[in-house]
């Protein structure tokens, strides 16, 4: 085998263990402080003379503006699942504001655009929200006739919000891309050695065979005249066999697919697809399942639906990216003669491929082996764009039919 290849799962020691912070650590109190914070300083905080920062009471708040600044700060609690709503909240709550001495939510807005650029992968909004808080502190400003250089830091300092959260998030992405694509190659390598060591068993086991073949020929030509010369045939015959099981075991065990489990596991099925949607929208997919498979099929069926389903969801995340949302729909055909498994994807990840049609022109990663395995029960596989943009790939499997 390889050496220089691990298998997959295995962790790399030589990586420094990744720090995590508070906000990695304790998500939800990390994001409730943060807006409390925010609350409190668009309270309690107002520009002086001169760029300083003063204290002023709360009673010279008034209700009106205490509400602003309690809606703003409490939509923060929602910034990592729906950026871009939480943003229109802020500058919602902002805009009453803008050019008078209330005007204090530029913290909550700052904290909110990172938030679109970090957890936000609709390329179309996440740019547009940080024009709209540019314009946002622009108009303040001439509202408050403050200095060119005084609106020129405002909008540096947002911009520089949004653009570093959006560096960390496609930061974040690649490694995710990279990691799935060193498991990727690790899966080949060890792939290409298993078939190496396959046909050299097979090499093995047939020179064997033969060998036994020519002994057994041997001894019942001379079994007559000179049984001593037979027995001595017979018990290479005997050793040869035994050298044969051998290596057959070798050989099988050479080939048996890994289970993800324990090598005696059992193979992977529709009851077994509630996990693996767990595992891709861990690694940032937006998965749904609809209908589902209730009756028991085929051995061989129920392992193609999960490898199909598998590969498709694979392909999705590494054609589309992270963000993008995904359909697996599982139905019984009419009559229940056979199941279809149709994964759909609207292709407007944050890492979308360069064309959809290229996509499907190329056969895909993948797309070949689950068409030949749909082909191999009789069934049938079709790939390809949809009309209003991302990809589809639907499978129809017999149920009893034979084998291709």
């Amino acid at each position: 085998m390889n050496r220089m290849a691990q298998p997959a799962g295995t962790p790399v020691r030589s990586m420094p263990a990744r720090f995590r912070g508070p906000f990695a650590r304790w998500p939800r109190a990390a994001d409730a402080t943060l807006a409390a914070a925010a609350f409190l300083s668009a309270t309690f905080l107002e520009g002086g003379p001169g760029g300083a920062v003063t204290v002023r009471p709360v009673t010279d708040v008034p209700l009106p503006f205490l509400l602003l600044y309690a809606v703003a700060g409490a939509a923060l609690c929602r910034r990592r699942r729906r950026p871009v709503a939480v943003l229109c909240v802020v500058l919602a709550a902002w805009a009453p504001t803008l050019g008078g001495s209330y005007s204090t939510l530029g913290g909550a807005v700052a904290i909110a655009l990172y938030g679109v650029g970090r957890y936000s992968g609709d390329e179309r909004w996440s740019p547009l929200g940080a024009v709209a808080v540019v314009t946002a502190v622009t108009v303040d400003g001439l509202l408050r006739l403050a200095p060119r250089e005084e609106i020129g830091f405002g909008c540096l300092v947002m911009s520089g919000a949004w653009y570093a959260g959006r560096r960390l998030r496609l930061r974040a992405e690649h490694g995710a891309r990279l990691r799935l694509e060193q498991a990727a190659e690790t899966r080949r390598i060890v792939a290409e050695e298993r078939t190496h060591i396959a046909r050299e068993s097979h090499d093995v086991v047939a020179h064997r065979v033969s060998m036994m073949t020519v002994q057994a020929g041997a001894a019942r030509m001379v079994a007559a005249e000179d049984p001593r010369s037979a027995l001595e045939a017979m018990t290479a015959v005997e050793e040869a066999g035994r050298q044969a099981l051998d290596e057959l075991r070798h050989l099988l065990g050479v080939l048996r697919p890994e289970t993800g489990r324990d090598a005696l596991g059992p193979q992977p099925g529709p009851a077994d697809l509630p996990r693996l949607v767990a595992q891709v929208r861990d690694a940032g997919l937006r998965v749904s399942v609809t209908g589902g498979l209730r009756d028991p099929l085929p051995v061989r069926v129920e392992l193609s639906v999960y490898r199909i389903v598998q590969e498709a969801l694979t392909n999705v995340l590494k054609h589309s990216g992270p963000g993008t949302r995904t359909e697996v729909r599982l139905r019984y055909d009419e009559g229940g003669r056979g199941v279809t498994v149709e994964v759909l994807d609207d292709g407007r990840g944050a890492a979308r491929s360069a064309s959809d049609t290229a996509r499907a022109g190329a056969g895909g990663h993948g797309i070949v082996g689950m068409r030949e395995r749909a082909l191999l029960l009789g069934g049938s596989l079709d790939a390809g764009p949809r009309p209003g943009g991302g990809f589809r790939l639907t499978a129809h499997l017999p149920v009893q039919g034979e084998r291709a």
